[in-house]
């Protein structure tokens, strides 16, 4: 019989790892541990993180994704886009709180929990924001735009690109296939003005398995029209609230 919880079932998170120290503030640690906590009780029982996951909370989640702040500036504002349940955004909050986090996610299950989670935390660095990444083409723009298994790089250039600011650059975190997702964009990068994008392995040396870091950038920032191309025949809204509302069902 397995030992995995019940599906649903709310579980404990795994202790805090030695190389956690060295990852996060000591003054900010605690929160990375109460974050934790959310995802093996609340992630579990809301659906956000798999029974199997609890485990490894740390080394393959919260840890991956703190490694990704390294790739980010300093100061500025960092947009996290399907954001889900705070992988990557709120744990750059945790780690970054001079950085101001924008988590955008469509979904009420999931914005509920975050909302929950960032009071919780108290972190006053953060906003949540309900609604896909266009509903902010236009409006905003970040220095920089995150995201972790959200989509091939071509579909999530058309979401993030019109996002980032002229100077800014999008960091994503991207799993072994990183080379051949780029060659597949090459004509949506061309169409945007990007720079050649840039790969990274995040936390070498630090933890058990390293963070691939996808960064792309403007070419010419200068030249950076607002909005930014988009791809024609794009869905309307009315396509996008059905499916929206499938994927809220």
């Amino acid at each position: 019989m397995s030992d995995l919880p019940e599906p649903g079932a709310a579980t404990s998170a795994p202790p805090v790892p030695d190389v956690a120290r060295s990852v996060f503030p000591p003054d900010r640690l605690p929160l990375a541990e109460t974050y934790a906590a959310w995802l093996a009780d609340g992630g579990v029982v809301r659906g956000l993180i798999g029974p199997r996951e609890v485990p490894r909370l740390w080394d393959r989640h919260i840890l991956n994704c703190a490694v990704l702040a390294s790739a980010l500036p300093k100061t500025g504002s960092v947009a996290d886009i399907g954001s889900g349940a705070g992988l990557p955004g709120l744990v750059v909050a945790i780690a970054r709180p001079a950085l101001r986090v924008t988590l955008v996610e469509p979904l009420l299950r999931r914005t509920s929990f975050l909302n929950e989670v960032v009071e919780d935390l108290g972190l006053t660095n953060v906003e949540v924001v309900r609604g896909r990444a266009d509903v902010l083409h236009g409006v905003r723009t970040f220095d920089a735009v995150t995201s972790r298994a959200v989509a091939p790089l071509g579909r999530l250039l058309e979401w993030s690109m019109p996002l980032v600011a002229p100077t800014g650059v999008l960091v994503a975190m991207k799993g072994s296939s990183v080379s051949e997702e780029i060659e597949d964009a090459r004509l949506v990068l061309r169409r945007f003005g990007c720079a050649e994008p840039e790969v990274s392995q995040l936390g070498d040396g630090l933890l058990e398995s390293t963070t691939v870091c996808l960064r792309v950038a403007w070419a010419d920032p200068a030249k950076v029209s607002w909005p930014p191309a988009r791809r024609p025949g794009g869905s309307s809204k009315k396509k996008r609230g059905q499916r929206d509302r499938r994927r809220e069902a």
